[in-house]
């Protein structure tokens, strides 16, 4: 699922992706995987592009959080959280920081 999500993210251009190892972490999901759109279009386009290929896929249905503003769209597949955000909210929210993963370098200065 996470290679799956990560081809996805690259096939819709989605922006300076990371992924976080949760393992022995938290108990929530294996692996975070945040990424930025460049508008709440590319978020919400990218954020269907990956439920429904988990879909199509036989993963079933995601959950999914923050789809109609598009700000940021959460989509928790179990094992795999995506988290996908516009710049700007990304850099509010700094979940690189939180989970103790590097950001992306085009987000650390501002």
């Amino acid at each position: 699922m996470k290679a799956l999500a990560l081809g996805c993210l690259d096939e819709m251009k989605a922006e300076e992706t990371i992924a976080i190892d949760l393992a022995g972490k938290t108990s929530l999901a294996d692996t975070m995987i945040i990424t930025s759109g460049r508008s709440q279009r590319h978020v919400g386009s990218i954020a269907d592009k990956v439920i429904q290929e988990m879909k199509n896929r036989g993963f079933g249905n995601a959950r999914v959080e923050g789809l109609p503003a598009c700000d940021w769209v959460l989509i928790d597949a179990g094992d795999v959280l995506v988290h996908i955000f516009r710049p700007e909210v990304r850099g509010f929210y700094n979940l690189e920081k939180m989970w103790g993963a590097d950001r992306p370098i085009g987000l650390a200065a501002g």
